[in-house]
């Protein structure tokens, strides 16, 4: 292991190989700050030039960074004008976006770039250290495994609902597995429920459900309520860009949890960014004090730091499965490993014996582009925020403009747009009806993957028995039961002690 680390630390270090990072960081966040070109489209379009390069290790370090620094910037948008491109970065605007519209855009995005920062790091040590011993880890996830981690998932609704709104969350959450269920089937290759509308066969894109719960009712809540436009409310002053030491002790252990268990989902092949950052979030609300509890939602830092902690950590372990077992974690390193292959490089368990320049050198390029992203972000900051000062009447058309782009790049197709304003409209009547549309889109991202692994598990297995022939399933569906009773059990005890109180007066 010694050896191989002093091969990737001279390979990553070389002069070629860090503006590898460079480049890859640079392009990666600019990209991700875009609504609708995500990770998984520029890494795709990245291939042709990652293969003129020539050299393996250069090419796959300059997609590395792609990838990372998508993931960091992909918080900008959900920030700034709650347009979440990305669907790791959709826990993300539920705190970023309340913040920017209190006039601390540029604290939100601080935040956002140290915990990316940090998790990132804190992932590309922990990859260094246990990289060989995860990867049997990873194998003992099958898809019972993965049907209960989408149970788990699923049961965090509660973190995203307001006080009295489980039931609403509830719902939402249903909606949202419905709506998953449009296109292909899993067991039956046949349409359903598109309506004979051929576009519908592959089912509703990610970006136009996103876009459609989050920017278009923004921009017409912008339009009907003038008041929340930042020019009038006086939210065009950028301020409070640092944050202060006794806000950096509240989030340094939010930081660190989530970057561990961020990191640990991420190695699981198939879990992801996605599930880790909501994770993240449900877990740090569900044990925040009741006071904290209550600003999640509403521009809670450590509602922010979460997500942003747990998805870059997730990235970094998404690497594990790839390159120690050729298994892609997600979408974005299934094309990794496209590009691994064209590459004449088979990752594998021998991928550390064979070519050790490789594995090792992505390794520590991940911790020299988590900094590189870092001193290129911070003083971008102050600058990036003033997108907030621009006048309503310009705002308007930019948000419409990225949200409309961002459904269209998603499908290429126009019938896209004729969806994402239909969703729109009924985004926002969820929205003045106080509907979390949170759930909806965690529902929606969930659905094909619980689908997909509940299919398997009952053909594998007799029936319903794989909850029980799994130990891990049956520990897992346990995590599942408490998380969605331990809200009913604060909430009864919260009343409890209410009424003691009373009876004490």
């Amino acid at each position: 292991m010694l050896d191989g680390l002093m091969i990737g630390l001279s390979t990553a270090f070389s002069i070629s190989n860090i503006l590898m990072v460079v480049g890859g960081c640079l392009i990666g966040t600019f990209i991700g700050m875009l609504p609708g070109l995500g990770p998984m489209s520029i890494i795709a379009i990245m291939i042709p030039v990652a293969i003129s390069i020539g050299d393996a290790s250069a090419a796959l370090i300059l997609l590395a960074g792609v990838y990372y620094g998508a993931i960091f910037g992909g918080s900008t948008s959900s920030i700034l004008i709650n347009a979440p491109g990305v669907a790791s970065t959709v826990a993300t605007s539920f705190d970023g976006y309340p913040l920017a519209r209190q006039g601390k855009a540029g604290k939100a995005l601080t935040v956002a770039a140290i915990a990316s920062f940090s998790g990132g790091t804190i992932g590309a040590v922990l990859l260094l250290i246990f990289a060989p011993a995860l990867s049997t880890v990873a194998l003992l996830f099958g898809s019972p495994e993965y049907f209960a981690l989408m149970v788990v998932g699923l049961s965090a609704i509660a973190a995203f609902a307001g006080t009295g709104q489980v039931t609403k969350a509830l719902l939402m959450t249903i909606v949202g597995l419905m709506l998953a269920t449009i296109g292909e089937g899993v067991l039956f290759n046949m349409p359903r429920f598109t309506f004979g509308v051929m576009d519908l066969q592959s089912g509703l894109g990610f970006i136009t459900l996103a876009m459609a719960m989050f920017a278009l009712p923004e921009a017409i809540y912008l339009i009907l309520d003038p008041a929340r436009s930042g020019s009038e409310s006086g939210q065009n002053e950028i301020k409070d860009l640092r944050i202060t030491r006794a806000e950096a002790r509240s989030i340094a252990p939010v930081i660190g949890r989530q970057s561990i268990q961020g990191f640990l989902i991420g190695v699981l092949p198939g879990a992801g960014a996605t599930i880790a950052s909501f994770l993240g979030y449900a877990v740090e609300r569900n044990i925040a004090s009741k006071e904290d509890q209550e600003q999640f939602g509403k521009g809670s830092l450590k509602g922010l730091a979460a997500p942003e902690s747990a998805n870059n950590a997730a990235c970094t372990g998404s690497f594990v499965p790839l390159l120690t077992l050729g298994i892609p974690g997600s979408g974005t390193t299934a094309i990794l490993l496209g590009a691994l292959v064209a590459l004449n490089v088979s990752p594998g368990p021998r991928l550390m014996i064979d070519d050790p320049e490789i594995f090792w050198a992505v390794i520590i390029s991940m911790y020299l582009g988590n900094l590189i992203l870092l001193i290129l972000n911070l003083p971008l900051i102050p600058y990036i925020a003033k997108i907030l000062a621009v006048p309503r009447t310009f705002l308007i058309p930019f948000i419409l403009f990225f949200t409309l782009m961002g459904a269209y790049i998603g499908q290429n197709n126009a019938t896209e747009l004729l969806i994402l304003v239909g969703l729109g409209v009924c985004g926002t009547v969820l929205r003045f009806a106080d509907y979390p549309l949170a759930p909806l889109l965690i529902g929606f991202i969930l659905g094909p993957m619980l689908e997909n692994n509940f299919s398997r598990s009952m053909n594998l297995y007799d029936g319903w028995s794989f909850i029980y022939e799994r130990p891990l399933t049956l520990a897992l569906l346990a995590i599942a039961v408490l998380l969605i009773m331990l809200p009913s059990y604060r909430a009864r005890r919260a009343r409890l002690r209410a009424r003691g109180v009373a009876d004490g007066d």
